[in-house]
């Protein structure tokens, strides 16, 4: 575990989250670079997820269920029509929103979303969902994938493609609660898709290289297992490999790579404690068979959306990792060697919880802000300062 160095925002700062679009912070320094906060649009209402579209449209998810359109600086006035119910309670709603590698042609963009399923109560199910998005409007395609799990939150949610096209997803542990034998807990479960990271083709077909096809008793869509409640999910820009951060319990936040039948050990092995009273979870920190994080916060920052910068904006962290906090309110900076995280450094705090953060075309840094209490809060980027 390598420990952050938290950098103070200004006053100026954290007051951005309610200012004039275009509104400028004073100058924030970290160790490398110094730059401002910018607001790029306000008046949103828990922002989940952002993306770019080649026409220089953003799309922002509301976990309420709506999705937005920021154009030309300015948050379109009504939500795009056509986004199928979602279950919008607790920590459920519409979450992430991906476009196909080819949108330019063929206009396609990817939703996640907890489906509402009569038989699964008020709580629903992790689904993906694939549409048209064209004259400010989402017409349904299919369904790419529904998780076969029930719980409460933790529905994961998180989406990315890969350089071949695959698209991965992160389905939770649902909030199944850890006990008796935790070997038998449904994240260690092939069977469902409980605390999984899936992989499909684009229409939601199993590819046949799948390390789980063939084998009797496992879901053939599951690429990676033993996992919590993985939101944070990003693609190497130069190996390929599947970066994830996933919430640990009360401490033990972890950063993984997603490898092919890869056991990562929730909750038999992991570094956090029950929430209530602090006792112990885990039969240990380590175990034959189940993978190490490659980083890990005690206590927990309650992991979000995460990115690798590639862009000439901020040139000292390019081939760096940017993990968004919830409870921690703040973005980390991860300096990456070998695939090994050697320090990491916090370069933005204090303006609210941070819900996703992405490397826009541009170069700047896209920081989806969410009020406590689901109060109107912005989407903000970071510019370089001097």
């Amino acid at each position: 575990m390598t420990r952050a160095v938290p950098v103070l925002a200004s006053a100026a700062a954290l007051a951005a989250s309610c200012a004039p679009v275009g509104a400028q912070s004073r100058p924030q320094r970290t160790a490398l670079h110094d730059y401002r906060v910018v607001t790029v649009a306000a008046g949103l209402e828990v922002p989940w997820s952002i993306a770019f579209l080649p026409d220089g449209d953003i799309l922002v998810t509301e976990r309420a269920g709506r999705l937005r359109v920021i154009r030309d600086g300015e948050l379109v006035p009504d939500p795009v029509p056509g986004i199928p119910a979602v279950v919008a309670r607790g920590q459920g709603g519409l979450m992430d929103v991906v476009p196909h590698p080819a949108f330019a042609s063929n206009r396609t963009i990817y939703l996640s979303y907890s489906k509402p399923v009569p038989e699964l109560g008020r709580t629903g199910t992790t689904a993906v969902i694939r549409g048209t998005f064209e004259n400010d409007r989402f017409t349904f395609l299919d369904e790419v994938f529904e998780a076969v799990s029930r719980g409460n939150g933790h529905y994961g949610c998180r989406l990315a493609f890969d350089a071949d096209g695959y698209l991965y997803l992160s389905v939770g542990d649902r909030q199944v609660p850890p006990r008796g034998d935790l070997a038998a807990h449904p994240a260690q479960d092939l069977s469902d898709h409980h605390g999984v990271i899936v992989r499909l083709h684009d229409d939601g077909g199993v590819p046949e290289d799948n390390p789980f096809v063939g084998r009797e008793g496992a879901r053939p869509e599951i690429w990676s297992y033993g996992h919590r409640n993985p939101q944070g999910l990003a693609v190497h820009p130069e190996t390929g490999a599947v970066w994830l951060t996933e919430h640990g319990p009360r401490g033990g936040d972890e950063v993984n790579v997603s490898t092919p039948g890869g056991n990562y050990g929730w909750p038999v092995i992991g570094y956090g404690v029950n929430y209530r009273g602090g006792t112990a979870i885990h039969a240990s920190t380590h175990a034959e068979g189940m993978e190490q994080p490659l980083h890990y916060w005690v206590p927990s920052i309650g992991v979000s959306g995460l990115t690798f910068y590639t862009g000439d904006k901020f040139p000292k962290w390019r081939g760096n990792l940017f993990a968004g906090g919830l409870t921690g309110r703040r973005i980390d900076r991860l300096t990456i060697e070998d695939g090994r995280v050697v320090a990491s450094e916090t370069v933005f705090s204090g303006m609210g919880r941070v819900r996703d953060v992405r490397e826009g075309p541009d170069g700047y840094i896209y920081v989806a802000l969410e009020a406590r209490g689901g109060g109107k809060t912005p989407i903000v980027r970071l510019e370089p300062a001097g």
